[in-house]
């Protein structure tokens, strides 16, 4: 199971008419203080670890936060996921830090919007620098604006996300349909995506509460072992 690709799908935190992407004057943001909870569970529906989603709203500043504790027998998950991003969930950093096994590891994202780059360094290690579009999005603040927008009765087009390297993000929307969150009945809008990076291409659903800050609900990621699953406690 390639964890690192499982890490950027779950990022991911009547029927609605969806429309291309456009500019939006005055935003809906009911996310501006929010802390969720989520359980990681195999196949099986049994919990291998937890999760938890942070959003605060300071100014004209958003900061995020993701975090995973997860294990396997001899095999150790522990994640740290932080951004900063301003004005229309533009990125100005994303910072990771994680433990995979007895592999630890860092770095951190920086996004130049006046000259469209980004410099990737790694904690501790080398530096190098990227092209990115003036409003540049990590995979984490992407979440966030794609709850924004789904909110307004939009859905993003195909775009470039950054989570250390690039990756490429196509979502198709799936319409309204009830699913079961740890064992409960739930309403969701259903979203599937298919996501590209450098080195490995996968595919997920995403189902999001038709409340106004479109909660995520659950992401099912599906692998050769089986379907995993990222679902909210209520």
């Amino acid at each position: 199971m390639k964890y690192s690709a499982f890490l950027v799908v779950f990022i991911f935190a009547g029927g609605l008419g969806l429309c291309a992407e456009e500019p939006s004057a005055t935003p809906k943001t009911p996310f501006s203080e929010e802390s969720l909870a989520y359980t990681v569970n195999w196949p099986s529906g049994l919990s291998l670890g937890q999760a938890q989603l942070i959003s605060k709203r300071s100014g004209d500043k958003w900061h995020f936060a993701l975090s995973l504790d997860a294990a396997i027998p001899g095999f150790v998950v522990s994640d740290s996921y932080q951004s900063t991003a301003a004005g229309d969930f533009c990125s100005e950093e994303f910072v990771k830090t994680f433990t995979h096994g007895r592999r630890k590891a860092g770095e951190k994202e920086t996004f130049h919007s006046e000259n469209g780059t980004a410099t990737r360094q790694t904690l501790g290690g080398g530096k190098s620098e990227i092209s990115a579009p003036g409003c540049a999005r990590d995979a984490l603040t992407f979440l966030f604006f794609l709850r924004r927008e789904l909110a307004q009765g939009r859905l993003p087009g195909s775009q470039t996300i950054y989570f250390g390297a690039p990756y490429q993000l196509k979502l198709e929307y799936g319409g309204v349909q009830q699913i079961r969150v740890n064992d409960r009945p739930a309403e969701a809008e259903q979203l599937r995506a298919s996501l590209k990076g450098p080195a490995s291409e996968n595919s997920f659903e995403l189902f999001f509460a038709r409340d106004d800050a479109r909660t995520p609900l659950m992401i099912r990621v599906p692998f050769k072992v089986g379907t995993f699953s990222l679902e909210l406690v209520r």
